[in-house]
């Protein structure tokens, strides 16, 4: 079967390696060493809701589970929705503490996938900002498990910095597997942890 699936040109989809979310904090420093960029301590996990009690304990055991140190000074995570009807869930630590927050990422991802919900799981990201004040994102994609670089444009309307992106994306290249089809780049306008 594989060779029919190469002469029609089928292939098998990347499965998700969560482990290469342990690449973010050699890629931050690199982010800092190259262009700048400091990490904001802001993480976000992106997924398509479904409807049932199983998914819904699902979410309490995550908040259950990220929520744990809020009695010694810890945030707590947040839900949101966004204008698609997808849910986000924004996870926060010291900016300095980049390993904590890909852990926090890793757990919910792992959480989710564990449970059954892996086809729900869209993208993770953590925020960057840079002393001008530009914001970037590292985003994975979960289905592709590859990473690309967001940057929309300060004050403009959904425009993003393509030069940035590109210039990132060179940079980052030995830290992280980034994604080669550009055109999966998708823009995540409003992102929490953006």
């Amino acid at each position: 079967m594989r060779l029919l699936d190469a002469i029609l040109g089928r292939s098998k989809p990347v499965r998700p390696d969560l482990d290469r979310l342990f690449g973010l904090p050699g890629a931050a420093v690199s982010l800092e060493a190259g262009a700048g960029f400091t990490p904001t301590g802001q993480g976000s996990v992106c997924f398509a809701s479904v409807e049932g009690g199983a998914f819904s304990q699902l979410q309490r055991d995550v908040r259950e589970l990220l929520d744990a140190d809020t009695d010694r000074g810890g945030v707590p995570v947040e839900f949101s929705q966004d204008a698609y009807g997808y849910t986000w869930l924004l996870a926060r630590q010291p900016p300095d503490d980049v390993p904590a927050l890909v852990n926090d990422l890793h757990a919910v991802n792992s959480l989710l996938q564990d449970g059954g919900f892996g086809p729900q799981l869209l993208c993770s990201l953590i925020g960057f900002q840079d002393p001008a004040g530009r914001s970037l994102a590292l985003v994975y994609l979960y289905k592709r498990g590859t990473f690309y670089p967001f940057a929309p444009l300060p004050g403009a309307a959904e425009k993003r910095d393509n030069a940035l992106e590109l210039q990132i994306r060179a940079l980052l290249g030995d830290d992280l597997r980034i994604e080669e089809d550009l055109s999966r780049w998708f823009p995540v306008w409003g992102a929490p942890g953006l």
